[in-house]
């Protein structure tokens, strides 16, 4: 039981997921993408973990814990690894995933798939870059604009003051 709620205390995330019906090899590979997503999946007895995550205070979770059910413990990015199960579970359609917490609020099964649909970290964090960095963008462009402006000028009333003279 401590080692249950030490995972949940260390983790980011843990996301819950039902495997009735997948063969060995199948879990197998489901681990091994998630292992590359900086999550472990870890089948536990339910009775153990029902008593880990009323001391960890997750009570909502005792709901969710019917059933053979394995959990992803993810250390890292909680979109990335809910996109791993979510193609895991399209791979092999009996994987379902039951719900979840993300930062100490529950997810249900719902949510939990949304989760899965967030672009990855790194994508959402280009996109603000670029929306931050536009209007500065568009500020250079406007300020060059006023001294090419302002040069184009100046040339021609040089270039009128020597057809003057």
């Amino acid at each position: 039981v401590q080692e249950i709620v030490a995972r949940f205390k260390n983790a980011e995330a843990a996301l819950l997921t039902e495997y009735r019906g997948l063969r060995v090899g199948e879990i197998r590979e489901v681990r091994s993408a998630l292992r590359e997503a900086n999550a472990e999946y870890k089948v536990l007895k339910n009775t153990l973990t029902r008593i880990a995550v009323r001391e960890v205070g997750l009570d909502e979770l005792v709901a969710m814990l019917e059933g053979p059910t394995a959990i992803a413990f993810v250390h890292g990015d909680a979109a990335a690894a809910a996109k791993t199960l979510d193609e895991a579970a399209k791979k092999f359609p009996v994987l379902s995933l039951k719900g979840g917490v993300l930062d100490g609020k529950i997810l249900d099964a719902d949510q939990s798939r949304q989760l899965a649909r967030l672009e990855p970290r790194e994508v959402q964090l280009t996109k603000i870059a670029t929306m931050m960095n536009s209007p500065l963008q568009q500020t250079a462009n406007v300020l060059s604009a006023l001294l090419r402006d302002l040069g184009s000028m100046l040339a021609q009333v040089v270039s009128k003051k020597q057809e003057e003279e």
